[in-house]
């Protein structure tokens, strides 16, 4: 649905026409998983699917929502009754942006709200932070806020995390809001610096494929707390402040300090080398050489991720493993993890085959036909009118 339709589909509910159209892409990370969280390194990049939002300015404290996806109606809220984890709709997030400007302090007086989305939902390509920063954009021009990209992702991030009652981290929101087009984000989750990598696989002759295995496992929100506070405590353990001041080259010895804490040994050896990774990666972009090297890293970041962190699931596994039985360079899951998508990086030569091997894999094993489709590297959050 383009601006023009979004913005018809303004008017056609609230009789009048919205003040502006503005859009923010989902994301997939190429490098960088649970690390958001520990202050380490991540490298995502933006999806041309976006969310988009036809926004008016109100006065009279009340805010307006409403979703052309979703057949629930218009939400009607005052702001001065906003309450954190009070909502358990999708209405939670637009509305957790408003609660967190106002909570820091800036005059937001209420809003009216129409959005779409083309980011897949459940995928773990941050279709829920692509909501949260189109809203706050939205917000921070029509009031006139001033607020960076990077100042409206922490935002964003607390609405999610006291607001909504999700304990992300702040990758998925720093990438809607900062990526550009035809780069990947370097990004230093503890102070939010930022690097633009370029990052043109085409012109290599390569392609970087999202398979979205249409699986969410039910047990996902709980697990990933308890990741998190395991790292929390493993890094309470070793002294430091966060798993990201632990160097690479100082993990073996952490993790003799850490005796038979068997799980926790588990999770700082991933985040510890998932950091390394990154910047592995960086390095090899930045060199010039031959970006088929990247593919072992990811793979290896998959291994990581399934045998240390264990977020993966079978699902993720099926997709992994044909697609490197079938030539790809690497592939790995991206996201959270217990379901959502995996990413393959592969020579264009072989994008079809590998399409069909994994679709094949996945039929063979009963399971539902998965979504396959290019990820390029696409631009940030922004006005389109």
């Amino acid at each position: 649905m383009g601006a023009e339709q979004v913005r018809d589909g303004f008017a056609e509910l609230y009789g009048t026409r919205p003040d502006g159209v503005w859009a923010a892409p989902g994301r997939v990370n190429l490098i960088g998983e649970h690390t958001d969280y520990n202050d380490g390194f991540v490298m995502p990049f933006a999806l041309p699917h976006t969310a988009v939002a036809a926004v008016s300015r109100r006065t009279d404290g009340v805010l307006r929502l409403h979703s052309a996806d979703l057949d629930t109606g218009v939400a009607e809220l005052r702001l001065d009754e906003l309450t954190p984890e009070s909502d358990k709709a999708w209405t939670a997030y637009p509305a957790g942006v408003v609660w967190a400007l106002r909570e820091a302090g800036h005059p937001v007086t209420g809003a009216d709200v129409h959005l779409t989305s083309t980011v897949p939902s459940g995928a773990g390509l941050s279709s829920s932070a692509a909501i949260e920063v189109v809203v706050a954009l939205a917000l921070n021009d029509l009031f006139e806020l001033g607020l960076q990209g990077w100042q409206l992702a922490r935002l964003c991030q607390r609405a999610e995390n006291v607001y909504v009652g999700a304990p992300t981290g702040i990758m998925d929101q720093t990438a809607s809001a900062c990526c550009e087009a035809g780069h990947a984000l370097f990004l230093d989750t503890r102070d939010l610096s930022q690097k633009q990598i370029p990052l043109d696989l085409a012109a290599e002759g390569l392609r970087l494929l999202v398979v979205d295995t249409q699986v969410t496992h039910a047990h996902s929100g709980g697990e990933y707390g308890k990741r998190r506070a395991g790292c929390e405590k493993g890094a309470a353990l070793l002294g430091v402040d966060a798993l990201r001041d632990i160097a690479y080259a100082d993990l073996d010895a952490a993790l003799d300090r850490l005796g038979d804490e068997e799980e926790v040994r588990r999770l700082v050896r991933h985040v510890v080398t998932e950091d390394q990774r990154v910047e592995q990666v960086v390095a090899l972009l930045e060199s010039g050489g031959d970006t088929r090297a990247v593919g072992p890293v990811l793979t290896a970041g998959h291994a990581s991720l399934r045998d240390d962190f264990r977020v993966s699931c079978p699902e993720l596994d099926l997709v992994v493993d044909t697609a490197l039985a079938h030539g790809a360079l690497g592939a790995r899951m991206t996201g959270g993890g217990f379901g959502g998508s995996a990413i393959v990086l592969a020579e264009a030569t072989d994008v079809e085959a590998l399409t069909k091997a994994v679709g094949e894999a996945f039929t063979a094993a009963g399971l539902k036909a998965p979504r396959v489709f290019e990820a390029v590297p696409s631009a940030g959050a922004r006005r389109l009118s």
